[in-house]
């Protein structure tokens, strides 16, 4: 009989380099720096021998005239070149595809695992090709699985899911890693397009859900269709936990939104799963460092930058030692290092979360604005209606501003377009304009029902 899929997987020795659960809190307490390092190094090793069997990698390498003899472990991973998606693009236009990043090709026929091939959402572009080997898919999923556990969710816990379905990773890589790693039970109720909000805030009361995972921004929403519909959140749905991609600031709304449940932010993206989430002190994200090495680099320069300072995420995946290997894939989203000791004792690093994208940020007059951000700051005043976007535009003197579409639940008056506008300048520094809109009139351009992540920028300066 040909092997499957679970013939590729030792649950085991995937649990002894990535423990989960009370395994793993005694690894994060009890593991030193130097003991951490030994850790990822013999893991990184491991896979650069993969990554040097792919054209991909030889070609990256290659042109900066990198040799083998050249890398001696995790300690000389600066001499090695960044890439970003726009490389796996080009990677997959060379050889669709899935492009020559997989290192399959270095596998006998005979020996070739199974390949898991789903796609990222599209949100920065055209949606990229994702594929995952058996051993690896199984350690994202644990990694994911073991975020919902430190945050409380397992067994008697109903977990909802809004993630998306179809081709994007998202909705199937969390229903595997609740199921595959968790005694939770799971339902996938996935995007407002998948399953009608107003049926989702049934299932959600019908089935007494404990648990909601998904973007924040959709979470919000089921929470007001739920009073709607005559539902109240944390009484007639008795969700106690969310966990999701907040930022920092929309924790506090979603909580109250959903009755005092508690919220707990993770990131990662769709190449590398889990790469860092809160913990019970909620404070700051601890990265996965027995699996990632994770590096905060200077937008412009590419250098590592001093903690507190923000940066691109640029991460090595250090498990992925069966189907594409990743080194130093700058995803491009932004954060910084948090300094200071865990209240819990972990001797991991932590970062802030995801802070906005370097590739979606808007330069004016000097300061750099991320658009995701701007929705928390609103929420200082009671009459923001909760969603927005923002429109970049160039006057004819060639001068850029920015104007802030946002819904509002009270009279757009021209007084309260001033109170935003000066809300947002005193955060900020900068001076923009607001245009307050009635309730559910953006969702056309920020595509919120459809989208997992909504467009917060409608750039027209180079129309």
């Amino acid at each position: 009989m040909s092997a499957t899929y679970f013939d590729f997987v030792d649950p085991d020795a995937i649990r002894a380099d990535h423990p989960i659960g009370d395994a793993f809190v005694d690894f994060a307490k009890n593991t030193s720096r130097d003991a951490l390092f030994a850790h990822q190094d013999r893991l990184f090793r491991r896979m650069l021998t993969l990554a040097w069997k792919t054209p991909f990698y030889q070609k990256l390498w290659g042109n900066q005239g990198i040799e083998p003899g050249d890398i001696d472990g995790l300690k000389d991973i600066n001499k090695l070149p960044m890439f970003d998606k726009s490389d796996l693009m080009a990677s997959i236009d060379r050889m669709p595809p899935l492009g020559d990043m997989t290192g399959l090709e270095s596998y006998p026929a005979d020996k070739r695992p199974p390949v898991k091939v789903h796609t990222t959402s599209g949100t920065t572009g055209k949606p990229q090709v994702l594929a995952f080997g058996p051993k690896s898919r199984e350690v994202q999923n644990l990694l994911l699985a073991r975020l919902y556990t430190l945050q409380g969710i397992g067994q008697g816990d109903i977990v909802h899911s809004v993630y998306g379905h179809g081709p994007i990773n998202g909705g199937h890589y969390v229903r595997e890693a609740v199921t595959h790693w968790t005694q939770a039970i799971f339902l996938s109720a996935g995007t407002g397009v998948e399953t009608r909000s107003v049926k989702q805030v049934q299932m959600l009361a019908d089935f007494k859900s404990t648990a909601i995972v998904g973007f924040a921004d959709y979470i919000k929403k089921l929470a007001t269709v739920a009073r709607e519909q005559g539902l109240e959140p944390g009484v007639d749905i008795p969700v106690r936990t969310i966990s999701g991609h907040m930022g920092r600031e929309d924790k506090g709304s979603v909580s109250d939104m959903w009755g005092g449940a508690e919220c707990y932010d993770w990131y990662g993206v769709g190449d590398t799963g889990a790469i860092a989430g809160e913990g019970p002190d909620q404070d700051g994200l601890y990265v996965l460092e027995d699996a990632h090495y994770l590096e905060v680099c200077d937008i412009d320069t590419g250098v590592v930058v001093p903690d507190g300072h923000t940066g691109d995420m640029v991460v090595t995946c250090l498990f992925k030692d069966d189907v594409y290997p990743i080194i130093r894939f700058n995803t491009h989203d932004v954060t910084a290092v948090r300094s200071g000791k865990s209240s819990l004792g972990f001797n991991l690093n932590r970062i802030e979360g995801f802070l906005g994208r370097s590739d979606n940020m808007v330069k004016l007059r000097g300061i750099n604005i991320f658009p995701q951000a701007l929705g928390p700051l609103m929420e200082e005043i009671d009459a923001f209606g909760g969603e927005f976007y923002c429109r970049a535009e160039r006057d004819q003197a060639g001068r850029d501003e920015m104007i802030v579409v946002a819904e509002t639940n009270a009279p757009a008056t021209p007084e309260l377009e001033a109170k935003f506008e000066a809300l947002l300048k005193s955060k900020l520094g900068l001076g923009m304009g607001v245009k307050l809109v009635p309730m559910g009139t953006t969702g056309d351009v920020t595509q919120v029902d459809v989208r997992q992540k909504p467009i917060r920028l409608v750039d027209t300066r180079f129309d």
